[in-house]
């Protein structure tokens, strides 16, 4: 048995619940993708009006396979990249170079390990605080999905309303797309659309729904 989270909203917030189901091991995709019927299956069970999303390259849905980080650019880089170079720490970076490696290379980047605590995270000239933690994530994913999904295509994610990500554990990593997911279709909900929002402005919205 395993435990993962699938996220969705309540009450004008973002949550979480944690679902036990049964994991099938291996690194086949099919593998993931029985692990992933299992975790659906068990939210179905208390839930009987859930359609979740699997948000990751190992979906069987093509929306969530086009929805994960791995496919998603903004400005003609991966969002893994981006997030990465924008690190800001206290004796280095960000380190712009990062944009221009594969997007592996870039999350084990051996300067983003020894360069001091990480201060802030800068992009396009603006710094993002650590805090809420997912803020920067959140703000670049939703960029990303505007730049590379069309409107028809983001606006069918309001026909889902749990988004689950099958390698995402919140024991070793904080950001995931399911989560971002989520908010994505909580702002669609209340816009209509995904609207333009300012740094500052997307920083009141998270503080307001994400919890």
């Amino acid at each position: 048995m395993a435990k993962r989270p699938a996220f969705y909203s309540y009450n004008g917030k973002i949550v979480s619940k944690e679902y036990s189901f049964e994991w099938f091991s291996g690194f086949a995709v099919s593998q993931k993708q029985k692990s992933i019927e299992s975790l659906h299956n068990a939210i179905l069970k208390t839930d009987p009006f859930a359609n979740p999303l699997e948000v990751s390259t190992k979906s069987k849905e093509e929306l969530g396979k086009k929805l994960s980080a791995f496919h998603l650019k903004l400005n003609g880089y991966t969002l893994e990249n981006i997030f990465q170079s924008a690190k800001v720490f206290e004796r280095g970076g960000p380190y712009l170079d990062l944009l221009d490696v594969l997007p592996k290379e870039a999350k084990q980047d051996e300067r983003l390990q020894h360069s001091g605590n990480l201060k802030v995270f800068r992009y396009q000239g603006e710094d993002f605080p650590l805090t809420p933690k997912t803020v920067f994530y959140d703000y670049i994913y939703i960029a990303a999905v505007k730049s590379s999904l069309t409107a028809e295509e983001i606006q069918t994610i309001l026909n889902y309303n749990y988004f689950t990500d099958i390698v995402f554990n919140p024991a070793k990593s904080i950001n995931t797309q399911a989560r971002t997911v989520s908010i994505i279709k909580l702002i669609l909900e209340e816009y209509g659309h995904l609207p333009e929002f300012s740094k500052d402005e997307f920083l009141q919205y998270h503080k307001e729904h994400i919890v």
